[in-house]
């Protein structure tokens, strides 16, 4: 049989690549063209609850000035500002809960995919929006991460205002509430102190002054535009009445947030030991490089989380063996597809073409998260 085509065969076969989305190549074999990607910007809830007595959500001003040719990155840290510079938001930036000792410290970092950079603060004081001051540390130095002291002085070199006190009336009042729980002698040996503080903070979400989200703090904000730039974005004031100098898992790159401008990219809000201890955004994005959708990337570390939560204090009172504490991850890929996923039922903010929404995430437990 000969080798070689006729006219019919060819256009026949012309138009079976064509269905299969297939182009051909200089040396004959067929190569896969890509959809253009869909622009979307994907957040936790505060992404899109909290406008900052403005008209625009974080994720609506991220989406309008990426798809209108901002850079990916600024576009998301300009949609993040919104929420760090609300005092009603008491889980980020200006009037997020203070530390034990009264004191607002402030984490974040962002990843750039296309120019493979990143920057990151950690228990950073005086600055209301820490996600710039990351973003300052991406383009002017060769670190990741800047910390305490060193991280403030360097804010200040880049011109930023540093205030002595970034409390708020109601993230001052909140935190002498919590004092009053705790004890007001402050004399309990570690353990029953560790317990106790615990213990004062959960009571305080069950009577309603915290919300349960806020009591862990943090935003997360990842986008991709038509051309399948991929940037993210994690900023929080970190958990409430935490250890001074506490760091969790929002300004670690591979845990709060990582970006691989070729793959996609995670970030997460809910308890930062938890992700800390499996890396879990680094996880997502490589088991998106395996071929993984979004949502079951982020099931993967899910699992991987609820398998490694094994300390009693840790799991559901009810003895379920479950995690007793929520986590949420948010995933996008190149492509512009998206996931929300959590440890329990929760919710997750989006917006693409057809504007910005609430959605459910996809959980990995039933039902919502274990009572306080």
């Amino acid at each position: 049989m000969s080798s070689r085509l006729n006219r019919r065969d060819f256009v026949r076969t012309g138009a079976a690549a064509a269905g299969l989305g297939l182009t051909s190549r200089v040396d004959g074999a067929p190569a896969i063209r890509q959809a253009r990607p869909r622009p979307v910007v994907i957040s936790s809830t505060n992404g899109h609850t909290r406008t900052h007595d403005g008209t625009e959500s974080c994720v609506v001003r991220a989406f309008r000035l990426m798809t209108g040719g901002t850079d990916v990155l600024e576009a998301l840290i300009a949609g993040v500002n919104i929420v760090e510079l609300d005092p009603k938001d008491t889980s980020v930036g200006y009037g997020g809960l203070p530390n034990a000792d009264g004191v607002v410290q402030l984490d974040s970092c962002c990843m750039h995919g296309p120019k493979k950079r990143a920057g990151g603060v950690a228990a950073l004081e005086g600055v209301r929006t820490p996600s710039k001051v990351a973003y300052a540390v991406l383009q002017n130095t060769d670190h990741h991460l800047l910390v305490g002291a060193g991280a403030q002085t360097f804010a200040r070199q880049m011109g930023f205002t540093v205030e002595a006190d970034l409390n708020t009336e109601t993230s001052r009042r909140l935190w002498l509430e919590w004092k009053r729980r705790l004890d007001p002698d402050h004399f309990l040996d570690p353990e029953k102190r560790a317990d106790a503080a615990f213990d004062a903070g959960r009571s305080m979400v069950r009577d309603g002054l915290i919300d349960p989200a806020h009591y862990f703090g943090t935003i997360n904000c990842n986008g991709v535009n038509t051309r399948g730039d991929v940037c993210g974005v994690t900023t929080t004031s970190g958990l409430a009445w935490k250890i001074p100098g506490r760091v969790g898992d929002s300004p670690i790159l591979g845990a709060g947030l990582y970006v691989d401008g070729e793959v996609g990219a995670a970030g997460s809000t809910g308890r930062g030991e938890a992700n800390l201890y499996g890396l879990c955004s680094y996880l997502i994005v490589e088991q998106l490089r395996q071929g993984k959708s979004p949502k079951d990337a982020g099931m993967e570390a899910l699992r991987r989380v609820r398998a490694n939560t094994i300390e009693k204090r840790l799991l559901d009172p009810k003895g379920t063996g479950n995690p007793r504490f929520g986590l949420n991850f948010y995933v996008v890929n190149k492509a512009g597809e998206f996931a929300g996923v959590s440890m329990y039922e929760s919710d997750y903010a989006v917006c693409t073409e057809n504007g910005p929404e609430i959605r459910k995430t996809e959980s990995l437990i039933a039902g919502r998260e274990p009572q306080w």
